[in-house]
């Protein structure tokens, strides 16, 4: 609030902050505290991208996982040629969202679920523990549903995803 009253301290912040959005580091900070890009939730993980907004994959066809977490689901992107991940969130197929495809660039991961509100749950690198991910689709998503009756999405498998927009 010392910004926008006035006198001589407000002129002096006024000129700090400025100077400050003038640099490219400064700017960074600024937009990543106000858009809250800069928040990190704490899941457990070293991996820099899980707890944060995940990056906006798109496929070759167009779609986004913004598209894809329009049901309000969570979703598994399965970036794996032999889709390994697939039978494993059958179980959750009324709560999660399988996707695969190859990516154009898959930031280094073999797979990433994505909780509903855009924030990664999980992510692999190639060779990732499979188990280790069925566990955090059960810690996000509850017990799995039976076998028997659960149906994968229409649109499972999607085309190569192109490289984040971010």
């Amino acid at each position: 609030m010392a910004v926008i009253q006035p006198g001589p301290y407000a002129q002096a912040l006024q000129g700090v902050l400025r100077d400050l959005l003038a640099t490219r580091d400064g700017a960074t900070y600024v937009y990543g505290r106000l858009s809250g890009l800069s928040i990190r939730y704490d899941l457990g993980s070293d991996q820099p991208v899980v707890g944060r907004d995940a990056p906006e994959f798109r496929s070759a066809d167009g779609t986004r996982l913004a598209d894809l977490l329009r049901g309000g689901r969570g979703v598994a992107l399965d970036f794996t040629a032999d889709q390994r991940l697939r039978g494993s969130v059958t179980g959750w197929a009324d709560r999660v969202r399988y996707a695969a495809g190859q990516a154009g660039d898959d930031l280094g991961f073999a797979a990433v679920l994505v909780r509903p509100d855009g924030v990664v749950a999980r992510a692999g690198e190639h060779g990732f523990d499979r188990a280790a991910f069925v566990q955090a689709a059960a810690d996000w998503f509850g017990d799995s549903a039976p076998a028997q009756g659960a149906t994968i999405s229409t649109s499972s498998t999607i085309g190569p995803l192109a490289s984040p927009s971010r």
